[in-house]
């Protein structure tokens, strides 16, 4: 499939861009950018283990998690491989400021159901934020072999984004999903507009 900018806005449906400027920045900070990949895809297999866990009832959600749990934890190997490389060090484990204020977006109360959407929901956002942000990466990085590195990643996760979007359909009434999803997607816009005021990062 071919990605370009409108593309990857009609299928992540994200209101706010990320600024093309930001590839700049990752550049001349190359190791906290790798450190910050390598910890997020630890936490997506990690995640997805959590869910298997605690909806092992769902056989759709436990069969289709559990090749994401072994293609995340490659994709942590990977990036680790890379950090080795390039002489770099795997840092500390930052805060992350992005997807604690998604959680913060969760439902708390509500019913079981509405709690799994969001759940689902979160991952879904992760997904397309990372898959946009790699976009960015592969399009922007001047060194060539890095932006093909990027590239992967982003097919990857465009392919995640989708599959957490179907689960919750399968569970779920379409137009609930949809119009949570809508309501996602205009306070992750906040979030980014949040964080790019304040200078922080998202891998």
């Amino acid at each position: 499939m071919q990605y370009d900018q409108h593309t990857t806005k009609n299928i992540l449906g994200l209101q706010l861009p990320t600024d093309p400027r930001w590839v700049n920045l990752a550049e001349i900070s190359l190791e906290a950018i790798l450190t910050d990949h390598a910890y997020c895809e630890q936490k997506a297999a990690t995640t997805c283990i959590t869910l298997i866990q605690k909806y092992s009832d769902k056989e759709k959600l436990v069969m289709g998690l559990a090749p994401i749990v072994t293609e995340e934890w490659g994709h942590f190997r990977l990036v680790l491989q890379e950090l080795h490389k390039r002489g770099l060090k795997l840092g500390k484990q930052r805060k992350d400021e992005y997807v604690n204020a998604l959680i913060d977006f969760q439902q708390k109360g509500g019913s079981p159901d509405e709690r799994f959407l969001d759940k689902l929901l979160t991952m879904a956002m992760i997904e397309a934020r990372s898959c946009e942000r790699f976009k960015r990466l592969s399009e922007g990085l001047n060194d060539a072999y890095l932006a093909k590195f990027y590239r992967r990643f982003m097919e990857s996760e465009a392919g995640h984004y989708t599959l957490f979007i179907e689960l919750a359909e399968t569970y779920l009434p379409k137009d609930q999903v949809r119009a949570r999803w809508a309501q996602w997607l205009a306070h992750e816009s906040e979030i980014m507009k949040d964080i790019e005021v304040r200078g922080d990062r998202i891998h």
